[in-house]
C-alpha cells in the first residue's frame, strides 16, 4: 500500500505507516534493525572549535570557552552577562520567577508593505508560565529593533503549546505549528497567513491533522508542513497549499526530532533520535542503538509533486561519535558544495554531541568533516564544570540545542543556542575548519526559580542587512544582538 492519504482520515493514513519505500527498514516485529554505519570515530576523538578573539567593546568570559562558573555568579559578572564581538540592540524581556518567557524558536518576516516582525514561542513546556500570562506565541513589531513592541499574541491550540514546532515560510508568508510537548499531545496544526500585515497574523486553519506533535519542518514554498514526533515513528506530511483546508498526505516511518526540507522541497534532512535516543531522552538507561539515531536523508519528491501513489525513499543514514540526541539538520551549500549543519542536544551519561558539519556532496555517503564544539563540551572538562549553576539540568546544562544560518547559500556564519553558554556564533566559510567568532550570554536573573543561569534554547533568526541575530532566553525573553568587530564577514 502506498504511503499516502489525501481523502482518508489521519488515523487511516497512520495505518499506512510502513508503506514507504526504504533502503533500510525501520524497527518492527518482523524486520531486523540495520547495523550501525562503519567508520564511526572513537569517542573523544574530536576537539573544541577554536575560540573567538574578542575585540573592542566586548565583555568576555573569564574561564574556559562557554563556561559561566560559580565564581562568575558570586562576583556579579554573570548578572552583567558576557559578550564577545556582539552588542545588544534591543530586547523584549519580562522579570519572571515562575516560568519561562522564551521557548524554542524565533522567526523573522518582512511583509509586502515593509513591516518587520519577530515571532517566538514563550513556553518551554506548556503550561509552565500561564500564571504569568505569558503563554502563546509573541508577535513583535520590529520597526525599531532597539525597541521591540508586542503587537499581539497567538493563543490558538498549537500556538499555546507548539513545543519545538514553530516554523515559517518566508517565501509564502505562512506561519505554522503543531501542538506538542516532550512526549505526544494531539496533533492540532495551526496555520497563519502573515503576508498582508505581519503584525496581525490571520488564522486560516486549526485542525487535527498532525497525528502527534513535538517538532516540525516546512517546504520553503510554504505548501507542505511536516509534523514530527521523536517519540513515535511518524512524520506526517500535511498539504497546506490551501491554508484553510490542511490535508494529511503521508506518514513517514521515522523517529524525527528536527527536520529541514531542501530548497526544491524534494529532500528531507531528519535529525533522528531513534528508539534508543527516545528512551534516553526521557530518563531511561543507555541502550544500544539500532542504527536509526543520527542523520537520515529521505527523498520526498513524490510528496512535493503530489503524486497520487506517494512513495518516500530513503537515501542514506549517518551516525557519529560522540553523539547525544540529534536536534536539527539544515542543508547548506558552501562554494557550490552541499553540506548539512547539525546539532545535538543533551549532555548526560558522559556524552556531549554539540554540533557538526556534514559533507553531503555524495548524498548516498554523507560524512562528518568538522565539529562545532566549545571547551565545556569536552569530556576532560566535565568534572571541572559539574557544579556550575544550571550545569546539571537534565537535557540542558551546557549542551547545544539549536543552530540556524542567515542564508542556505554560502552562509558566512552559523549561530547556535547552547543553553547555559548562551548564543554562540561560528564562521563556517571554510566548512572543514570552522571557528568561533562571537558570543552573547544574556545577563542572568539571580531571582529565577526555574534555573539560576542562562537558558538559551531557541533557534535564532537573522536580520542580515544589519548583521543582527535574534534569539530568546528561557528565563528572560527576546534579544536582538548585533555582531560587531567584523566577526560577521561581509559578502
Amino acid at each position: 500500500m502506498p504511503c499516502t492519504s489525501r481523502t482518508l482520515p489521519l488515523l487511516l493514513a497512520a495505518a499506512t505507516l510502513w508503506g514507504c519505500s526504504r533502503s533500510a527498514p525501520g524497527p518492527s516485529a518482523n524486520t531486523p534493525a540495520p547495523a550501525p554505519p562503519a567508520g564511526v570515530p572513537a569517542p573523544g576523538a574530536v576537539t573544541a572549535t577554536p575560540r573567538a578573539a574578542c575585540g573592542p567593546g566586548s565583555r568576555p568570559e573569564t574561564d574556559i570557552q562557554g563556561r559561566v562558573s560559580v565564581e562568575d555568579h558570586s562576583s556579579g559578572r554573570a548578572a552583567e552577562g558576557f559578550t564577545c564581538n556582539t552588542e545588544l540592540v534591543g530586547s523584549y524581556t519580562v522579570a519572571n520567577a515562575m516560568g519561562t518567557v522564551g521557548g524554542f524558536k524565533v522567526e523573522r518576516y518582512v511583509d509586502k508593505n515593509g513591516n518587520e516582525c519577530a515571532y517566538y514561542d514563550t513556553t518551554l513546556v506548556f503550561p509552565t508560565n500561564v500564571f504569568d500570562m505569558e503563554a502563546g506565541v509573541n508577535v513583535l513589531d520590529m520597526a525599531d529593533p532597539a525597541k521591540p513592541v508586542r503587537a499581539t499574541r497567538l493563543l490558538t491550540p498549537a500556538m499555546l503549546s507548539p513545543h519545538e514546532s514553530l516554523v515559517l515560510s518566508t517565501e509564502r508568508g505562512i506561519l505554522a505549528a503543531v501542538t506538542g510537548n516532550p512526549a505526544t499531545y494531539p496533533g492540532i496544526v495551526d496555520v497563519y497567513d502573515l503576508s498582508a500585515d505581519c503584525r496581525s497574523p490571520a488564522l486560516k486553519a486549526s485542525a487535527p491533522v498532525g497525528f502527534v506533535g513535538h517538532e516540525s519542518g516546512m517546504a520553503p514554498d510554504g505548501k507542505t508542513f511536516y509534523s514530527a514526533s521523536p517519540g513515535t515513528y511518524s512524520v506526517v506530511a500535511v498539504d497546506i497549499s490551501n491554508p484553510m483546508t490542511p490535508i494529511p498526505l503521508a506518514v513517514l516511518p521515522y523517529s524525527s526530532h528536527g527536520l529541514s526540507i531542501s530548497a526544491d522541497g524534494n529532500r528531507a534532512y531528519i535529525a533522528s533520535i531513534g528508539a534508543a535516543g527516545s528512551v534516553r531522552a526521557f530518563g531511561g538507561p543507555a541502550l544500544p542503538d539500532n542504527g536509526d539515531r543520527g542523520l537520515i536523508i529521505v527523498d520526498v519528491s513524490d510528496i512535493q509533486a503530489r503524486k497520487p501513489a506517494t512513495q518516500a525513499r530513503e537515501v542514506s543514514r549517518l551516525s557519529w561519535s560522540p553523539m547525544s540526541i540529534p536536534q536539527n539538520a539544515i542543508p547548506v551549500s558552501i562554494k557550490g558544495k552541499a553540506y548539512v549543519v547539525e546539532i545535538d542536544e543533551y549532555t548526560r551519561l558522559g556524552e556531549s554531541g554539540a554540533g557538526r558539519i556534514i559533507d553531503i556532496s555524495d548524498e548516498t555517503k554523507p560524512k562528518v568533516v568538522s565539529n562545532l564544539r566549545l571547551e565545556v563540551h569536552q569530556p576532560e572538562n566535565f568534572e571541572r564544570i559539574g557544579n556550575d549553576p544550571g550545569a546539571d539540568g537534565v537535557g540542558q546544562g551546557y549542551a547545544g540545542h539549536y543552530c540556524n544560518v542567515p542564508t542556505r547559500v554560502d552562509p558566512p556564519i552559523v549561530a547556535c543556542a547552547m543553553i547555559v553558554s548562551g548564543l554562540r556564533i561560528f564562521d563556517i566559510r571554510d566548512p572543514l575548519n570552522p571557528r568561533e567568532v562571537a558570543y552573547f550570554n544574556a545577563p542572568v536573573n539571580p531571582g529565577s526559580l526555574s534555573t539560576p543561569s542562562n537558558f538559551a534554547m531557541s533557534s535564532p533568526a537573522f536580520a542580515p542587512e544589519r548583521k543582527e541575530v535574534w534569539y530568546t532566553d528561557g528565563n528572560s525573553g527576546f534579544y536582538a544582538v548585533r555582531v560587531t568587530n567584523g566577526a560577521w564577514p561581509d559578502p
